[in-house]
C-alpha cells in the first residue's frame, strides 16, 4: 500500500510542503514544492502536523461529549487556549485514568489546508501530529531533539514541545516535566533521545546529572521514516474509512459463501413463483373446463368463478329457490348479525343487484368487530369503509358504512 505524507504549517498558507511517498519494500521518495506538484493516487494520505501546532492536554468530558469534534469539546478547553473556542478543532484521542486526552489545532488553518488540497484533486486523508508518530514504550519517554529544542512523547496519547537547550542543558521544560512525574510516582525508567537533524549534539553525561534520569541515543528519526502506522490519527478527513490491509483477502472466502447462498436462495425463488404461477394457470384451465362442460353455450369465460356464480344464481331462479344474493336470504343475515347492535344504530340500508350498503352509527369498536365476524360467518363478503363525522365525541360516533356481497 502506498503511502503519501504531508508536513505542512498551519500558520503558513497552503501553497508549497514537504512530503513522503512510501511504498512497501522500498525507499521512500522525498520531495517538496508547490501542491500541484504532490504525487496522484496514494491508496493512503496522511497531514502530518508539526508538534509546535497541536496541544494535547486533559479534560474530564461527559460520556455524551466524548468522540465529538469541534465547537462542542473546544469548549473544555477553552482555558487551555485561552481564545474563540469556535477557533479550535479539537479531537477526542482517548482515556488516560479516570481523564480524557485531547488534541487541539487551529480549525481556519486545516480548512485552508483541506481545500487546497481538494482543488489539487486530494479529497481523503488522515491527520497526524508528529508527537504522537514519535517511537514509544511504556515505562520510557521519547525526546526528539534537532540539538537546540525538541518535543517529548510521555505516554501512548501524551506529548508535548520543549523549550530551547544546548548540548549540555537539557531544557528546563523536560526538568519540570520530570519533577512533576516524580511527584506523582510516574517517572520513567529513561528517556529515549531521537536526533531529528544530522548535527544535533548531545552530551549524555551532562544531560543525566541535571536530569537524574537515564538517557539513551536512539537512531535518529523524522516524520519521513516513521513506520505507516505510527501515530494516532486526529481526524478524518470526508473520504472515507478504510479497511486494514488484508481485510479484504480474509473476507473473501465469506463473500463467495454469502453468493453463493443468495444465488441457491434467488434460483429457490423463481422455482417456487414459477411452480406457483403452473398451478394457479392449471387451476384456472380446470375452472374453466368445468364451466364450460356445464354451460357449453357460453361465448366466453372472463371470469370462472364469477360466472359460475352468476349461472347458479340463474338456475335456483329459474327452479323457483332463492340464491343467497337475493335480497331476503341476505336481509336476514345482516338482521341476525345487528341484533346485539343498540337501538337505532342501523342508519340507512339498501341493495341493488346483489350487494346491499348499510350505514351504521353510535356502535363502539367491539362492537363493530362482532357485526364483521358474524356477517362473515354467515358466508357473506364484507367491505367496510369508515367516515367519521366532524366533531365528533366518544358518545356520538362517527358513521360505519359496511357493503355486503354474497360468497
Amino acid at each position: 500500500m502506498s503511502l503519501l505524507r504531508i508536513y505542512c504549517s498551519l500558520r503558513e498558507a497552503p501553497k508549497r510542503c514537504q512530503w513522503a511517498l512510501i511504498g512497501e519494500g522500498r525507499q521512500p521518495i522525498l520531495g517538496e514544492g508547490a501542491l500541484a506538484q504532490l504525487p496522484q493516487r496514494a491508496e493512503r494520505v496522511q497531514l502530518v502536523l508539526p508538534a509546535a501546532e497541536v496541544l494535547i492536554t486533559r479534560a474530564r468530558l461527559p460520556e455524551s461529549a466524548r468522540r465529538r469534534a469541534g465547537a462542542v469539546l473546544a469548549y473544555a478547553v477553552e482555558d487551555e487556549t485561552v481564545g474563540d473556542p469556535d477557533a479550535s478543532q479539537v479531537s477526542w484521542l482517548g482515556s488516560v485514568a479516570d481523564t480524557d486526552v485531547l488534541a487541539v489545532a487551529d480549525r481556519q488553518g486545516l480548512k485552508a489546508w483541506n481545500d487546497a488540497l481538494e482543488a489539487v484533486g486530494i479529497h481523503g486523508y488522515e491527520v497526524h501530529c508528529e508527537t504522537l508518530m514519535l517511537p514509544w514504550m511504556a515505562g520510557e519517554w521519547s525526546l526528539a531533539w534537532d540539538g537546540h529544542e525538541g518535543y517529548l512523547r510521555t505516554s501512548e496519547l501524551e506529548g508535548t514541545v520543549t523549550d530551547r537547550g544546548d548540548a549540555a542543558s537539557p531544557p528546563l521544560s523536560l526538568r519540570m516535566m520530570l519533577d512533576e512525574a516524580k511527584a506523582r510516582g510516574a517517572a520513567p525508567a529513561s528517556i529515549a533521545v531521537y536526533a531529528t537533524t544530522p548535527d544535533a549534539p548531545l552530551e549524555i553525561e551532562a544531560w543525566q546529572r541535571a536530569l537524574g534520569v537515564a538517557l539513551r541515543l536512539a537512531e535518529p528519526w523524522n516524520w519521513r521514516s516513521a513506520a505507516a502506522d505510527a501515530g494516532i490519527s486526529l481526524a478524518q478527513a470526508r473520504a472515507g474509512w478504510r479497511l486494514p490491509p488484508g481485510t479484504l483477502s480474509r473476507l473473501r472466502p465469506a463473500a463467495w459463501v454469502l453468493g453463493a447462498a443468495l444465488a441457491v436462495h434467488g434460483l429457490a425463488l423463481i422455482a417456487d413463483w414459477t411452480r406457483l404461477a403452473s398451478e394457479q394457470r392449471s387451476l384456472r384451465t380446470r375452472m374453466e373446463s368445468r364451466f364450460r362442460a356445464a354451460f357449453p353455450e357460453a361465448v366466453a369465460v372472463a371470469n370462472p368463478a364469477l360466472q359460475m356464480r352468476r349461472k347458479l344464481a340463474e338456475a335456483r331462479h329459474a327452479a323457483g329457490q332463492p340464491d343467497s344474493g337475493d335480497f331476503l336470504p341476505m336481509v336476514m343475515n345482516v338482521s341476525a348479525a345487528l341484533k346485539q347492535a343498540p337501538a337505532g344504530a342501523l342508519r340507512i340500508a339498501s341493495y341493488e343487484s346483489g350487494r346491499m350498503t348499510i350505514e351504521l352509527a353510535g356502535i363502539d369498536d367491539a362492537g363493530m368487530r362482532r357485526i364483521l365476524a358474524s356477517l362473515s360467518q354467515s358466508g357473506l363478503q364484507v367491505d367496510q369503509g369508515a367516515s367519521t363525522a366532524p366533531g365528533a365525541t366518544r358518545s356520538s360516533r362517527g358513521t360505519v358504512v359496511i357493503t355486503v356481497r354474497a360468497s
